[in-house]
């Protein structure tokens, strides 16, 4: 299992023509799913006014140079290292988790695309990092749904409800699970490994397929969001928001229980 590419072990079930095209029907509808979301909600609409209004309203402009350097601060800071969730374990998960399915679908992409079948020697490394993607995600995505969720408590909800934007974690979650739990079944020629592979293929299209309806299209629409704030607010404009407060927040986050009662 861990030195094995488990999608050329599969082309021998399936042809690996199939499993490429499965692989690219996943890639279109996060595509598709993601630029009608855009459409449906307006967001690009949205932006592209919020930039006019920056430059137009701001006090202070802004220049090629300026707009570059921000760029380059909210790819390293809010994309590459998500500093808005400050240095807690809610960062610490975020970080584990989408490190962790980035190199997941990476190494995913490689093994069905560059080395489909068995005559096809696969790097050893390939597998490995694969799984560790996999790992990395349950570890991630694990320890943020039972551990650091939403304060149901204080909200006076049960911690097993659940809501529509909880389907990308749930359906991230359940992919990732089942694919480790079938590449480990079919390493050793289980009887369970087809019923493993119907629901980790149910799992998958779920999450890559319900991209309008979860928060899967988060991951492209928050670094534009963090990138028109630095804008607004290097011109001035604050997106015609009062400058921030001098007292202290008291009343708890999304990332800390409310101390006010």
């Amino acid at each position: 299992m861990f030195t094995s590419n488990p999608f050329a072990e599969l082309s021998a079930t399936i042809p690996s023509e199939v499993i490429q095209i499965y692989v690219g029907v996943m890639i279109a509808l996060v595509v598709g799913g993601t630029l009608f979301d855009v459409w449906h909600k307006g967001s690009a609409t949205y932006f592209f006014g919020s930039w006019r209004n920056a430059r137009d309203k701001g006090s202070s402009p802004v220049g090629g140079g300026k707009v570059a350097g921000l760029a380059i601060q909210t790819a390293l800071s809010d994309v590459a290292t998500s500093a808005e969730f400050g240095h807690g374990r809610r960062r610490a998960a975020h970080l584990l988790t989408m490190y962790g399915f980035l190199l997941y679908v990476v190494t995913t992409i490689v093994m069905v695309f560059c080395y489909p079948t068995p005559d096809a020697t696969t790097p050893a490394v390939l597998p490995q990092l694969w799984i560790a993607g996999a790992l990395l995600v349950c570890l991630g995505g694990y320890w943020f749904w039972f551990f650091i969720r939403v304060d149901v408590a204080a909200e006076g909800n049960s911690p097993f409800r659940i809501m529509r934007a909880d389907l990308f974690i749930l359906s991230l979650l359940a992919s990732v699970s089942l694919g480790l739990i079938w590449a480990a079944l079919q390493s050793v020629d289980s009887a369970g490994t087809n019923a493993l592979l119907g629901l980790y293929l149910i799992a998958t299209t779920v999450l890559f397929g319900s991209v309008p309806w979860s928060k899967f299209s988060h991951m492209f629409f928050k670094p534009a969001a963090a990138f028109e704030k630095r804008v607004s607010e290097a011109t001035g404009s604050r997106s015609n928001l009062p400058p921030p407060a001098d007292k202290p927040e008291t009343f708890g986050s999304a990332r800390e229980r409310p101390h006010h009662y």
